[in-house]
């Protein structure tokens, strides 16, 4: 016998039941442009340059903080005074980075390898044996700047952590905790075994010098002046038999960058005015010039758009969208979640109404008033959604650049789609939860 349940109970229901035929195949499609975007996209450098052309085709105003925050403007039909809605996401990604002084030669193994300093919250055991590409910067002594995305085409050699066979890593490795067996200090790339003749005293790393100035025109000391990250080489691809998701490097947050992106260019005659802002150093805490916390940046906006209005008197009357992420629940590791407030994959974008650590330590905490309002629109738009939070209390946690706009007395929700494997070299999201989230901060901009 079927099990009665109220009529009043709270259902997280499937994308796939809400959206018809036609809605589905909107998101199918809207898929193809978004793997096309990770594929170029995947450093925060390369997520502006997007952000700028994107803008441009579709003759938005967009302002740039440097080289790795930007935002997209439009102005609405009541005055910036009262107050202004954004939508903000984060262009960066974890990675490996490369050091200052970074090439040395193993004598031992007889390779050339560049080390690295890992950032953000990466899963060290994830990035070893993968095929990574060297994205970046490099500034001369003499101002040139050079551009890299080095290992992207068939033709280009790729690069790699190594790691010990497992013949042999019962001792070094298998023995011991996992944030044990692998040091932040052992993530050092192979670039190279090839030595030069002669009597130079490290022929390979003098081999890989030479090449580098032959083919670039740089010299050793030109990395302290650059930013090259180590991102995976493979591509996003559809996922399952049905290809209903997309597998992919830096889903957290070019998910959310790519919804937003498209939502604010979609955008016509919004209500008040809509900023789609999208900042740089989420994943180490929002520190830094092009991070979250440079309100000085939102400020200038603001002052732009209307030199005389009270910058501080617009933000208490603002709203804000904090387009990040939230965590799908992951089959075989289900205990850390608490499964009627945890999001899956397929549901609709997820509302986070705190992040934060244990006792909600370092959360945006949104107003219940804020979150029926944020509700009541998904719903009235008929949005696939769903509630998310970051485990059980007390098993892990999270926070987002939502605390930092609350601060500013705006009213902030977490808004994103789940992520399967987040963190990881190759996360996995469902095409309908990216569509949902393109449809939720669309909606949110134009009200």
């Amino acid at each position: 016998m079927t099990e009665k349940k109220s009529k009043y109970a709270y259902n997280k229901k499937s994308a796939w039941d809400i959206f018809n035929d036609g809605q589905i195949k909107k998101a199918f499609d809207f898929a193809e442009e978004y793997k096309n975007f990770l594929n170029n996209a995947k450093t925060e450098r390369e997520a502006v340059q997007k952000i700028k052309e994107f803008a441009k085709k579709h003759k938005k105003r967009v302002f740039l903080n440097k080289q790795s925050g930007a935002a997209i403007v439009i102005p609405g039909k009541k005055p910036i005074s009262e107050g202004v809605h954004i939508v903000i996401s984060h262009v960066d990604s974890p990675r490996l980075d490369l050091k200052q002084v970074p090439l040395f030669e193993d004598s031992d193994s007889n390779l050339a390898l560049f080390e690295t300093h890992y950032y953000g919250g990466i899963k060290k055991f994830q990035w070893l044996t993968i095929p990574l590409a060297l994205h970046g910067v490099i500034v001369k002594k003499d101002g040139t700047k050079l551009t890299f995305a080095l290992g992207e085409d068939e033709n280009d050699p790729v690069f790699s952590v190594p790691d010990i066979l497992p013949h042999l890593s019962h001792e070094v490795q298998d023995t011991k905790k996992m944030d044990d067996a692998i040091k932040g200090e052992s993530l050092d790339i192979i670039v190279g075994s090839r030595p030069v003749k002669g009597d130079a005293k490290e022929k390979i790393k003098t081999a890989i010098l030479d090449k580098l100035h032959k083919d670039y025109g740089i010299i050793e000391e030109d990395f302290i002046s650059a930013e090259l990250e180590a991102v995976p080489a493979f591509k996003a691809r559809d996922m399952g038999f049905d290809k209903s998701l997309v597998g992919a490097y830096g889903q957290d947050d070019k998910s959310c960058v790519f919804a937003a992106l498209n939502a604010i260019t979609d955008l016509k005659d919004p209500e008040y005015a809509a900023i789609s802002l999208f900042v740089d150093k989420e994943e180490i805490g929002s520190e830094g010039a092009t991070s979250a916390q440079a309100v000085t940046f939102l400020r200038s906006i603001i002052k732009e758009l209307d030199p005389k209005v009270d910058v501080d008197g617009v933000m208490l009357k603002s709203k804000v969208l904090s387009a990040d992420v939230d965590a799908a629940v992951t089959p075989n590791y289900t205990e850390v979640f608490e499964l009627k407030n945890a999001s899956s994959l397929g549901k609709g974008i997820s509302m986070s109404k705190y992040t934060g650590h244990g006792g909600k330590y370092s959360a945006n905490d949104a107003s219940a008033e804020y979150v029926a309002e944020i509700r009541t629109m998904l719903n009235r738009e008929k949005i696939p959604w769903q509630t998310g939070e970051l485990g059980k209390v007390d098993k892990g946690g999270g926070g987002t650049v939502a605390k930092y706009f609350s601060r500013l007395g705006m009213e902030v929700v977490d808004l994103g789609p789940p992520v399967l494997c987040m963190h990881s070299p190759f996360e996995v999201t469902s095409k309908v939860d990216i569509y949902s989230s393109y449809l939720a901060y669309h909606a949110f901009l134009k009200s």
